[in-house]
């Protein structure tokens, strides 16, 4: 029986997470969205002061998905937080507990720092949904994501100039 074990990633895995987050990108019907490079995942993810962490899960050794997540903090709570940014496995492999151990990990990791929430988004046609609310995870009908990228972050920074 095939055996699932969960371990930090480094440096030497940074090709791999890149696979994965154009797996990713695929299974989101965004396969050309990834602008993400390797040398921005060695900068970000191991350099100096890196960004985010990442998890790859392996079944027999062989690598079968990954979690890449950083810290939030809650001005609310007065303690950091776990944002999970992705969350991916292989068709071949889902179905065999490789996400909930990914997710154990997760809510292993924030325990041991003191953490008090593991948050994610998830778009509202991906099967994974019920995943998460099996997990016990919540859905927060009250929050919604916004976002602002691409020029009008820029037309907003140009503000800070004249201030």
């Amino acid at each position: 029986m095939p055996r699932t074990t969960i371990r930090s990633a480094t440096a030497d895995d940074v090709p791999l997470i890149l696979e994965f987050i154009r797996a990713l990108a695929r299974f989101e019907k965004e396969p050309d969205a990834v602008r993400t490079t390797q040398e921005d995942l060695l900068r970000d993810g191991f350099g100096e002061r890196p960004q985010f962490e990442v998890l790859i899960a392996e079944r027999d050794e062989e690598p079968v998905g990954f979690a890449l997540f950083f810290t939030t903090y809650s001005t609310w709570e007065g303690r950091p937080s776990l944002y999970l940014e992705d969350l991916f496995v292989i068709e071949s492999a889902r179905k065999h507990g490789v996400g909930r151990a990914l997710m154990a990990k997760l809510a292993a990791i924030c325990v041991e720092r003191g953490y008090q929430r593991l948050e994610l988004q998830v778009l509202d046609w991906n099967p994974a949904r019920e995943f998460y609310h099996r997990l016990g995870m919540g859905h927060m009908d009250e929050w919604l994501p916004y976002r602002l990228s691409g020029q009008a972050l820029h037309t907003l920074a140009t503000e800070a100039k004249r201030t």
